[in-house]
């Protein structure tokens, strides 16, 4: 998926978007470039990774001309990583016609959980280009 769909931060934090539906979705993102002083993944980037691929499946939700922002994330770390890449899998809870909440779960090249998610969006009107 390009610059202009994924944003500019997906884009500097090397997120991939691997697949994507209404139901759900499964994105990657290396753990290098993303960590903290100490060399562990940063929890934000793990919030970003979750807030970005949750977003996509609740756009995956709105109807023509809607989109979907964020208005409530909520993340619990794990586990950490140090290296290789992590894995978010986004679940949609429920689409409403107003607000979509997904479950993100990330984990690393282990298959160790990370992080867990819940990015609640409201779809609003879709700006004109």
């Amino acid at each position: 998926m390009d610059a202009t769909v994924m944003g500019a931060l997906a884009h500097k934090m090397g997120i991939e978007l691997i697949e994507l539906s209404a139901e759900g979705g499964y994105a990657t993102m290396p753990v290098e470039g993303n960590t903290q002083p100490i060399g562990l993944l940063h929890g934000g980037a793990s919030a970003v990774l979750a807030e970005q691929l949750g977003s996509l499946v609740a756009r995956a939700n709105a109807p023509e001309g809607k989109t979907a922002v964020g208005i409530e994330l909520n993340v619990t770390h794990h586990s950490s990583a140090r290296s290789g890449r992590v894995h978010a899998r986004a679940q949609t809870l429920k689409a409403g016609r107003s607000l979509v909440a997904t479950q993100i779960q990330i984990r690393d090249d282990a298959d160790r959980l990370c992080a867990s998610a819940r990015l609640t969006c409201m779809l609003i009107d879709a700006p004109e280009n």
